[in-house]
């Protein structure tokens, strides 16, 4: 049996717990089709621990998007490739949906074992911070995890409107950042930006898309390139959905080819 054959399976706890059925589905398929290592972990420390002692087996993830990127953080330094099982609600698995992962236990396993691995590039920061997809500084503000908008969001409003009546036209927040694209100035402190958005550009180039959103009318600055430095007061920044610092300084660098997903063969260009 082949390298390609021997698979190490690691099944995310809150998979287990949110949907057992798809996880047992999943199992069943992939223990069927190849030599398949079971690994059970209960915190993300076991989790890690059982990426490192792979060996030659080929890691598969059921889980959703924050076990992708935390095995593509463990395994981007190797350049190695996963597969994914999506499992969970379609909200926790936008990024592996935008990759292109099957959605369906039974379909995101048979192309785990017929599949073929695309390369991708990858954003990672100077502190080792990844970023698969989109990422947006700064972070654009949304309701704190486990708060109910239509309560408190409407308690707010009606206050704020009994006080002042509300602006007809909400105003553009802006921020003073500096912005650089390969050393190349698109931004600076003194004029006001709404936002700086990147996104690694497919096909493996090794390079990301960075937009400068100006705070005034002016249209939007684009530039190609292989880093992205962003600096001034303190910001936050929204990467694959998360939300990260508080930072006065960050630099982004595109890593060409810095992992790999298997994905039907269909999506994968030939070589």
């Amino acid at each position: 049996m082949s390298d390609h054959d021997q698979l190490l399976v690691i099944v995310d706890p809150v998979a287990r717990r949110s949907d057992g059925e798809s996880v047992r589905i999943a199992k069943d398929v992939l223990s069927a089709g190849a030599e398949a290592k079971i690994c059970l972990p209960d915190c993300p420390e076991e989790f890690s621990r059982a990426l490192s002692r792979r060996g030659s087996r080929r890691p598969v993830v059921l889980g959703d998007d924050r076990s992708l990127l935390r095995a593509v953080t463990l395994l981007q330094r190797d350049r190695a490739a996963l597969a994914l099982v999506p499992i969970g609600p379609p909200g926790a698995l936008e990024i592996a949906y935008g990759l292109g992962v099957p959605r369906g236990a039974v379909a995101a396993a048979r192309t785990v074992l017929d599949g073929a691995v695309r390369s991708l590039d990858l954003l990672v920061d100077d502190s080792d911070g990844v970023v698969l997809g989109d990422l947006r500084v700064p972070a654009a503000p949304v309701p704190a995890a486990g708060t109910a908008p239509s309560v408190w969001g409407t308690c707010r409003s009606l206050v704020r409107t009994l006080v002042r009546p509300a602006p007809v036209v909400p105003g553009v927040r802006t921020h003073r950042l500096r912005v650089e694209a390969d050393g190349v100035l698109l931004a600076d402190v003194d004029a006001p930006v709404a936002a700086v958005t990147a996104r690694p550009r497919e096909g493996g180039v090794g390079t990301a898309e960075v937009v400068v959103h100006p705070a005034a009318a002016d249209p939007p600055r684009r530039a190609v390139a292989g880093s992205l430095t962003v600096s001034g007061p303190d910001f936050r920044y929204r990467a694959d959905g998360r939300i990260a610092g508080p930072v006065r300084r960050r630099t982004w660098t595109v890593r060409a080819g810095a992992w790999g997903l298997t994905l039907p063969r269909e999506a994968v260009p030939p070589v």
